[in-house]
C-alpha cells in the first residue's frame, strides 16, 4: 500500500473515469459522483478542523502496518477525534494496527505493542464469510448453484467489488465467483435494508442502518441512512452471534454487513471489511460527527487514555 502523505496521488483520472490505484476501481465522473465527492469533502473539512483543535491532547499513538490509511478510512478520522496522532515506529506506539485493503493478504509477524488489532484478520473473502458464518450461526449462507432451485446471488470474492446479481439456480457457476442465497430485506416493494455493524476492539458499539432501491441492492449508493443503537435493530442474543462472528474471522476492528430476511426472520452476515469506509456518505453531518466521536472515545480507552 502507497504510504505517501499525500492521499490524493492514489487517484487517477482519464476521459472521465477517476480510478482508485489501490483497488483499480472505476467511478465515472458525473452528478452522483460529484455528489458524494461533495458531501465527504464536508465531512472532511470537519475532521481536519477537529484535528487541528485536538493537537495539544494526549491521544494514542497508532501505528499501522505495512501502509497508512486514507482520510476515506474510517479509522483516520476516529483517530483524530480522539486526538491522537500516526507514528511511523510500532515501538512507540500504543495501539498498532494490521491495514492493507486487501482481500487476501500475507501474513505479518504481530510486533511487540500495548495492543494490536486485525494482525490475524488476513482473509476476508465471501467463501471464508461463507464458512465462519456457517459455523458460528448454525445455518448457511453458501448455496451450490449447480443443485439449487431458486433465485441466488452470484458475487466474485473480492471486497468491496459491489458486482452481485440475481442468478436463476440451477446454473454453472462463473470462475472466481461465490453463490448465497438471496436474502429478502425488502421492507417494501422498492426499497431493501441493512444494518451495518462497526466492530472496534472486537465490539459491536452501534451501527448503521441503510436503505436503498431494490433494483439497487447490491451498489454502494444508499438514499437514506441512519444511525442505530443495537437494539433498534437486532433481537436478544444476536449481537452476542456477531460478535462471535466477528472473533472468528479475527476481526478487531472493521465493520460487518448484515441483512435480515423478511420471509424467516433471521439475519446474516453477508461481508466483513476490515479497511471500512465509512460513516456512510448519506448520513447527516450531525450523526457523522456523533459516530466519530463515540469510536474516538472506544479509541482512548483501548489505548488506555481515556478522557
Amino acid at each position: 500500500m502507497n504510504s505517501n502523505t499525500l492521499w490524493w496521488t492514489d487517484w487517477d483520472y482519464q476521459d472521465g473515469i477517476v480510478s482508485v490505484r489501490s483497488t483499480g476501481q472505476k467511478l465515472p465522473v458525473k452528478g452522483r459522483f460529484l455528489w458524494v465527492c461533495f458531501n465527504w469533502f464536508i465531512y472532511y473539512l470537519c475532521m481536519e478542523a477537529w484535528r487541528a483543535g485536538s493537537i495539544a491532547r494526549r491521544g494514542p499513538r497508532v501505528a499501522f502496518m505495512p501502509g497508512r490509511p486514507r482520510p476515506w478510512y474510517f479509522i483516520w478520522p476516529a483517530l483524530h477525534a480522539a486526538g491522537g496522532r500516526i507514528v511511523s515506529d510500532p515501538g512507540q506506539a500504543d495501539i498498532v494496527i494490521y491495514f492493507e485493503d486487501a482481500t487476501a493478504a500475507k501474513a505479518h509477524d504481530r510486533p511487540e505493542a500495548r495492543l494490536t488489532l486485525n494482525f490475524a484478520c488476513t482473509d476476508v473473502t465471501k467463501s471464508r464469510v461463507n464458512t465462519v458464518f456457517e459455523q458460528v450461526f448454525g445455518y448457511p449462507l453458501r448455496i451450490d448453484p449447480l443443485t439449487a432451485s431458486e433465485l441466488v446471488v452470484e458475487k466474485s470474492e473480492t471486497n468491496g467489488a459491489h458486482d452481485g446479481r440475481v442468478r436463476q439456480a440451477p446454473c454453472e457457476p462463473l470462475p472466481g465467483c461465490v453463490y448465497q442465497r438471496l436474502i429478502d430485506n425488502r421492507i417494501d416493494a422498492d426499497r431493501v435494508e441493512d444494518f451495518r455493524c462497526l466492530v472496534v476492539g472486537g465490539r459491536i458499539p452501534f451501527g448503521f442502518l441503510k436503505r436503498r432501491p431494490v433494483d439497487r441492492r447490491f451498489m454502494n449508493f444508499n438514499c437514506e441512512v441512519r444511525l442505530a443503537e443495537n437494539q433498534d435493530w437486532l433481537l436478544p442474543g444476536e449481537l452476542e452471534k456477531l460478535e462471535a462472528f466477528a472473533s472468528a474471522m479475527s476481526l478487531d476492528w472493521g465493520a460487518l454487513d448484515v441483512l435480515r430476511d423478511r420471509n424467516d426472520g433471521r439475519i446474516y452476515v453477508v461481508d466483513v471489511n476490515k479497511t471500512n469506509i465509512d460513516p456512510p456518505i448519506a448520513l447527516p453531518l450531525r450523526d457523522k460527527l456523533n459516530a466519530t466521536k463515540r469510536v474516538a472515545l472506544m479509541l482512548r480507552q483501548m489505548a488506555g487514555k481515556p478522557d
